[in-house]
């Protein structure tokens, strides 16, 4: 007797309307038939196939779907569709920053549907009820704005989970056991997200790289770098094709050259600095004007475009700066040797030369390549020291050729004649910088003289102590000639007709509601800003700027008016430069760390040989590259020197700190520690003596009994309560106002 088959049990779907709906309008522009959709929810019994087809059936009948074909369903929008990048908080909400809309749009953590910070999405908007504002879902990703994560790896048998250590990213990432590297539990990785199944609640993911052990410095500054897509070592075979480079000056190639050995030519940089991109040179012409070289290390006499060193170059597009290193843009061959304007050695160069009276004015220009030979190298202290003695230093006179002393030979035979006094050079050029600077600042610039912060490093990069870095005269007097050198360069192919594709530094006007904000905090502390008209708000910028220095709140007030500036950008697009003044600006004197430099001394020389202007839409992409990975880069700075900060306050938990209150919130307050500039947050929970209650509009936090008010800008007394290395958080307690002690 056959035996009788067992009917299996039907299950109803759950929400299948809804289901069907959002599956059509997810890929809207996409048919789907009930076998396409049986797929998707993973259901191939009879049952659920019905269930389908009466469902799309109703749908259809409804006119919320349309049918393009027998049974092939699309969905019918109705709602309008956006675009714009997802920006997230640490709880999972987030704001759309879109054109389409005045206002940023508000995206509810269950309406964020797997998009992560950064991602170009599609959403649609629309108005809640209750609260009558604009809210948005996310119905598409149109692009992920990065797909690799820092984190820390927990290893079980047959799987691993990495716990990314940014706040933003609100999914730990599930990683198969044959995808984890050989990472060990709790070694720090770089992972890559390769899938998000529609039903997985996590991410997929492969190690990349085992970073370390958590809490290593090494590993702490590459997870740094890694986190932001920044390499730190260069592949072998770009390090080899530089090491391979013909570095050697040729008689050949100099008489290819304007030849400016002859003439006195020195650097001023940092103590530290290992390349030097930029040199000055000077000499007073018979006619009674001077004679100014900028000249700028030829990179691109090294750096051939279509080469792997160009395509690294390009992809770095620029050096990171870290507290501890510099990860550079070229290798060492180039960056420290032979692009680097070392004294007692020639160089290939690539310069602007200007004469100028004694008033500063420009009376003739020159630009092209050339080869120098430095005469000497100044760190800015010295050279600072020769401008406030307005003396000729002992330092300078041992770099002064007097005819009792042979005459140097250079590498092609070249004797070198008696140079002028180094210093006396130094004082001139600090009267004509400060000459230029004085019609700037009346033209309209505004002077962001932010102080940074630096460390003392030990042998084992532990910081051992913390000092300001400030901008002197030798600084400026640098300064000036660079920016003259950049101005001067965009102006002379901005200003050609027919007009030529050319790399820009522009710096848009800044965004009213953003001053307007910026007005509202510094009011508090009695300072003034007048917005008529463009004039007004740069002389108030200056004046407040001028007013606030050495202040307590001098460092959080220049944080905000930098943070109320529109961001300077590369662009072929010229617009000008706001915060310069400069209808036309470029960046043209560091081709050793910013790749835009090098496109710039390119399309220089291809216009100063007659050639046709250059590809604008292939040079306006590398731009948008450039000033994307500026933005990474300076991220990574920022990481790097909270990471140092929170390192160096770990030897300081005993002691009290007087510090200024530099950021309100709904979850704490921030607090800057006066002597150090080191920043950390009290949280709300943390206070013991009131329950305290965030009021936005006094940027102030309230105690519901005692009414205490701590203020931004109000000076307290704090203690460090932890530091966590892994997290880059400081937090402190707090103990009171000074005069409460």
């Amino acid at each position: 007797m056959p035996r009788k088959k067992k009917k299996r049990s039907s299950k109803r779907i759950t929400n299948l309307t809804n289901t069907i709906l959002n599956i059509l309008k997810k890929e809207r522009n996409k048919t789907f038939n009930y076998k396409q959709i049986s797929a998707k929810l993973g259901v191939n019994d009879a049952s659920s196939r019905n269930q389908i087809i009466k469902t799309l059936a109703k749908l259809h009948a409804k006119q919320e779907i349309e049918q393009v074909d027998r049974g092939k369903y699309k969905a019918i929008v109705t709602a309008e569709y956006h675009t714009g990048i997802l920006d997230l908080n640490a709880k999972g909400n987030g704001y759309v920053i879109t054109d389409d809309f005045d206002e940023d749009i508000f995206i509810a953590s269950n309406n964020i549907n797997k998009a992560l910070d950064g991602d170009e999405v599609e959403f649609y908007a629309y108005k809640r009820r209750k609260r009558g504002k604009i809210e948005g879902e996310i119905t598409q990703i149109l692009k992920r704005e990065k797909t690799e994560y820092v984190g820390v790896i927990q290893v079980n048998e047959r799987y691993a989970f990495v716990i990314p250590d940014s706040p933003k990213m609100y999914k730990d990432i599930f990683v198969p056991i044959n995808k984890t590297n050989k990472a060990e539990e709790g070694d720090k990785v770089l992972v890559r997200l390769e899938d998000w199944p529609d039903k997985a609640d996590s991410p997929y993911g492969k190690v990349l790289k085992v970073l370390g052990k958590p809490g290593e410095h090494n590993t702490e500054i590459h997870s740094i770098l890694s986190e932001y897509g920044l390499p730190y070592e260069f592949p072998y075979d770009v390090q080899k094709y530089a090491d391979d480079l013909d570095t050697s000056i040729t008689a050949k190639e100099i008489a290819n050259r304007r030849d400016m050995r002859e003439v006195l030519t020195f650097t001023i940089d940092p103590k530290d600095a290992k390349d030097f991109d930029d040199a000055l040179s000077f000499q007073v012409l018979e006619d009674g004007l001077y004679e100014v070289g900028i000249h700028i290390a030829d990179v691109s006499h090294y750096v051939k475009p279509n080469t792997i060193l160009d395509d690294e170059a390009y992809n770095r597009a620029t050096s990171v700066y870290l507290v501890d290193r510099v990860v550079p843009m070229l290798p060492e061959i180039l960056s420290n040797n032979a692009c680097s304007l070392r004294p007692h050695e020639e160089k290939y160069t690539f310069s602007a030369v200007f004469k100028l009276n004694d008033k500063a004015e420009i009376k003739d220009q020159w630009f092209g390549r050339t080869v120098t030979y430095s005469d000497a190298r100044f760190a800015y202290e010295e050279a600072q020291s020769i401008i406030e003695n307005n003396m000729v230093t002992e330092r300078s006179r041992n770099h002064h050729i007097n005819t009792n002393i042979p005459k140097e030979v250079s590498l092609t035979g070249k004797a070198y004649d008696t140079k002028p006094e180094i210093a006396e050079a130094v004082l001139v050029l600090d009267r004509l910088a400060k000459k230029m600077r004085l019609k700037r600042m009346s033209s309209g610039a505004v002077s962001f003289d932010k102080i940074e912060v630096k460390f003392n490093l030990d042998d084992d990069n532990n910081p051992t102590g913390v000092f300001f870095k400030e901008s002197k005269d030798a600084n400026k007097l640098i300064e000036e000639f660079m920016l003259l050198a950049n101005k001067k360069v965009a102006e002379f192919i901005g200003k050609q007709n027919p007009k030529k594709t050319f790399v820009y530094r522009v710096h848009d006007e800044p965004d009213d509601s953003k001053l307007a904000a910026l007005q509202n905090i510094v009011s508090r502390f009695g300072y003034k800003l007048d917005f008529r008209d463009r004039k007004t708000t740069t002389a108030s910028l200056n004046k407040l700027l001028k007013d606030v220095k050495g202040q307590k709140e001098q460092n959080m007030v220049d944080t905000l008016a930098v943070r109320s500036m529109s961001k300077a950008e590369y662009t072929t697009q010229n617009i000008g430069h706001y915060g310069l003044a400069f209808d036309y600006y470029s960046h043209f004197t560091s081709p050793i760390r910013r790749y835009p430099d090098v496109m710039a001394h390119r399309l220089l020389q291809l216009y100063l040989d007659g050639g046709k202007s250059a590809n604008e839409e292939v040079y306006e992409e590398k731009c948008q590259h450039s000033s994307n990975m500026e933005y990474l880069a300076t991220k990574a700075e920022r990481d790097s020197i909270k990471y140092m900060q929170i390192k160096f306050m770990q030897d300081h938990k005993d002691e009290e700190f007087l510090g200024v209150i530099s950021g309100v919130t709904e979850w704490g307050i921030y607090v800057e520690i006066i002597n150090n500039k080191c920043e950390g947050m009290v949280r709300l929970k943390d206070i013991e003596d009131d329950h305290y209650e965030f009021v936005e509009k006094e940027f102030a936090i309230i105690g519901r009994t005692s009414k205490n008010v701590y203020q931004l800008g109000d000076e307290v007394l704090v203690k460090v309560k932890e530091t966590d290395l892994v997290k880059k958080h400081l937090d402190f307690h707090l103990l009171g106002k000074p005069e409460d002690s």
